[in-house]
Order: structure tokens, then C-alpha cells, then sequence
């Protein structure tokens, strides 16, 4: 199997179609001394005589002037590679024997073409550019597999709800200990009847500040809190007013409002009931919210 192609320093020739390329840029050099310059590089390091060369260009029955012939290709290939006669980095003058192409070659075999008889009877070959189609694709069905996995045994964390203070519109300082109460009521009721669905953080100092200072984007960024239930205890004539909104996050979206009256007689004794009320409202709607499930409209009130 003969060498297809030719590298030697900037250079690369190619067999087959007689091309001289430097640097991936053809350059032009005519058929017969793109002979010559094939017959050093196939013998290089070796000493290719003037008959030799004119057997293998010419032939033996062509009747030309071949000494005046030969030295144009040379003068060609020399000018072509850049190389100078007198010190030479490509082709050696040796006096009365020919010539010599004394820089280092590296021989390239590309493998042959099969016959059209083979050619019928062989597997074809994949394109080397389907193979690493085929394989980035396998990899991200892999990816993709291995993600639903995970996500499968890493499921998304439940939400948060947070539980600010009740704030005490009153009026009556005294009923300060009522909200903070129930507050802490609606904590512990909302937490059972979560049944793991959300989470509930009702402790945090942030919860706790009066109203004036309320932040809601700041909680829902620092507790990282989807809902937030935020809540007023007033005074309604005879009885005590409690309010209760279940509010989505970071939207601010109104989800619910629950509205208890109780007797002032003795409001201590509401906080359980009125805890249970409210608790029993909120946690399914935020267990069918949290799931992307519609919630039914306000009822007409």
C-alpha cells in the first residue's frame, strides 16, 4: 500500500492529486514538477538520479529536452518550497548522480477503497460523526433518566407556611395575651393538621414584629415561606372580632379570610376553638394550592 500523502515541515503534498498545500494553502505547481517532487518524497533520504526521474516523468519513448526539463522542475519545486540550491532545507543537488530530498517525512496511508464486489459484502462503517450523534444522545437519556430518579427519590420540599403575630387592634392591652395566644394555638393546630403536606414556622423573630414593620417579601425570602397567615384580633360591640387571612407568597395573593365572632365575656377560653376554626379552614386549601389544584371562589358573605 503506497503512502497517500506527504507531511515535511509547513508542508503537506498529497499523492493522488499531485497537491502541495503549506499551512492548509494550496499552492500552485504544474503537473511535471508536482511529478518530480512525488518521486523525492516517495524515496526520501535516498539519491534519485536524473534517469531515473526522466523514466518515471517522461517515459522512455518521449524525445524531449530532458536536461534543460528536469532543471525547470526543480527550479519549480524549489521556489515553491522556498528553498535555496545553495544551502538547502528541502532538495540536495548531487553532482553528476541527481537529487536528494533531505528533510524529514512523514508518510500518511489513508486505507484503501473497497471494491464494489467487497464493498456488497462488507458492514458498513458508521460515520464516525452519526457515532458521536448517537452517543451525546445516549448520554443525555441518561441524564434525563438518572434526573427523574433523583427528582423521584429527592421529591420537592413540602412549603412553608409562616404564622405571623396576631396584632391586638382592641385597643386593650390586656388582649394582647389573647393574640399572642391563639397565635401560638393556630401554630400547633395548623402543624397537626398539615399531615406533613407543608411546614409551619410560627417562632421567628421576624414573625413577631408589629405590623408598622412587616415585610412580607423580607419573610418569604428569609424563611423562604410560600403562604403566610396574618391575622387581627378587634373588638365588634359585645364581642371580639377575629380576622385571619391566608395569604400566598411573594404575590401577596389573598387565598382566604376567615371571620369569628366570640363573646368578650371570656376570650381566653376561645383561643382553642377559635384556633381549630381557623386551622380547619386554611390547611386544605393550602394543601390543594401548594398541589396546583384550583381553589373554589369566595362564598358570598
Amino acid at each position: 500500500m503506497n503512502p497517500s500523502r506527504f507531511r515535511f515541515g509547513l508542508f503537506e503534498f498529497t499523492d493522488a492529486t499531485r497537491e502541495l498545500r503549506r499551512e492548509g494553502r494550496l499552492i500552485r505547481l504544474q503537473s511535471q514538477p508536482a511529478q518530480v517532487l512525488s518521486c523525492l518524497l516517495a524515496r526520501s533520504g535516498q539519491v534519485v538520479s536524473r534517469e531515473e526521474l526522466r523514466q518515471a516523468v517522461w517515459g522512455q519513448e518521449t524525445h524531449v529536452d530532458f536536461d534543460r526539463g528536469l532543471n525547470f522542475c526543480i527550479a519549480q519545486i524549489r521556489s515553491a518550497l522556498d528553498d535555496d540550491s545553495s544551502t538547502p532545507r528541502f532538495v540536495r543537488t548531487i553532482p553528476k548522480r541527481g537529487y536528494q530530498f533531505i528533510a524529514p517525512v512523514e508518510t500518511i496511508t489513508d486505507p484503501a477503497q473497497p471494491t464494489d464486489a467487497a464493498a456488497k459484502i462488507r458492514t458498513p462503517v458508521a460515520n464516525p460523526l452519526w457515532l458521536t450523534g448517537a452517543f451525546v444522545l445516549l448520554l443525555a437519556i441518561a441524564f434525563s433518566a438518572g434526573y427523574a430518579i433523583r427528582s423521584s427519590q429527592h421529591p420537592k420540599p413540602s412549603p412553608i407556611l409562616a404564622i405571623a403575630r396576631f396584632d391586638n387592634e382592641t385597643g386593650d392591652p390586656s388582649m394582647t395575651r389573647f393574640s399572642d395566644g391563639l397565635t401560638d394555638t393556630l401554630v400547633e393546630q395548623l402543624t397537626t393538621l398539615s399531615h406533613q403536606c407543608y411546614r409551619v414556622i410560627g417562632n421567628a423573630g421576624i414573625l413577631r414584629l408589629p405590623r408598622s414593620q412587616r415585610d412580607l417579601t423580607a419573610i418569604a425570602n428569609t424563611l423562604h415561606a410560600e403562604y403566610i397567615v396574618l391575622g387581627q384580633v378587634q373588638t365588634n360591640g359585645a364581642q371580639t372580632r377575629i380576622l385571619a387571612h391566608l395569604i400566598r407568597l411573594p404575590d401577596q395573593t389573598h387565598l382566604w379570610v376567615a371571620r369569628l365572632d366570640r363573646s368578650s365575656a371570656d376570650p381566653l377560653s376561645q383561643e382553642l376553638d377559635s384556633a381549630q376554626s381557623i386551622a380547619a379552614q386554611f390547611s386544605p386549601r393550602i394543601i390543594r394550592d401548594s398541589s396546583g389544584t384550583p381553589l373554589p371562589p369566595f362564598p358570598n358573605r
